[in-house]
């Protein structure tokens, strides 16, 4: 089977992707190239073709999906925001934005915690995460502050892997109240701790 009719060749690599993704997030790892490229509608030399081995095609999947999380990030930046702490507020944005379909979040992080036993993948996340947080600590909030603010919208994103809903009102609520306290971090300092 050769390209498929009509079908650039970005195109037959983002089909790729997206086969691949679906194939390992519900056999595994263990997913075969056969079974990628057939669901992919290629040959297997066709995927030869765009990534030489399953090992580059597993690295081009995990880049696409930082990739495309850093895109969902930069889009919610506020052209018109230039306080510190804007980045943090595009994050927690990003993070906490409503899903249309909490089945698919759920996919999407099968996905991820399926990719993330692969050590070449996970060396690339723990790099990728590793610059997000410098940037992150660049952004101009007091260190505190912008640990509990990306920690909270971090675990809030995890809810729809436990069944939880993720666009309730109340998550709304905690968006408004994280963006809140990036804006007005001494709030932080004020609340009172035990010793």
């Amino acid at each position: 089977m050769g390209r498929t009719a009509g079908r650039s060749p970005q195109d037959t690599r983002r089909a790729l992707l997206d086969a691949a993704g679906e194939a390992i997030r519900t056999r595994g790892v263990n997913a075969t190239l056969d079974e990628i490229a057939r669901h992919a509608g290629v040959s297997k030399g066709g995927l030869i073709y765009h990534f030489a081995s399953k090992d580059e095609l597993i690295l081009e999947l995990a880049r696409d999906l930082l990739a495309s999380f850093r895109a969902q990030v930069e889009n919610r930046l506020d052209p018109a925001d230039t306080e510190p702490g804007r980045l943090t507020r595009a994050y927690v944005r990003a993070l906490l934005a409503p899903t249309e379909d909490e089945v698919v979040a759920r996919k999407s992080m099968a996905l991820i915690t399926q990719l993330m036993t692969i050590p070449a993948v996970a060396e690339l996340v723990d790099a990728d995460t590793r610059q997000l947080n410098a940037e992150l600590h660049a952004d101009g909030l007091p260190p505190d502050v912008m640990t509990l603010v990306t920690a909270t919208a971090d675990g809030v994103s995890s809810a729809p892997l436990w069944g939880e809903s993720s666009t309730g009102p109340e998550i709304r609520q905690l968006e408004r109240r994280l963006i809140q306290l990036t804006r007005q971090p001494g709030l932080w300092q004020e609340l009172p701790w035990e010793e």
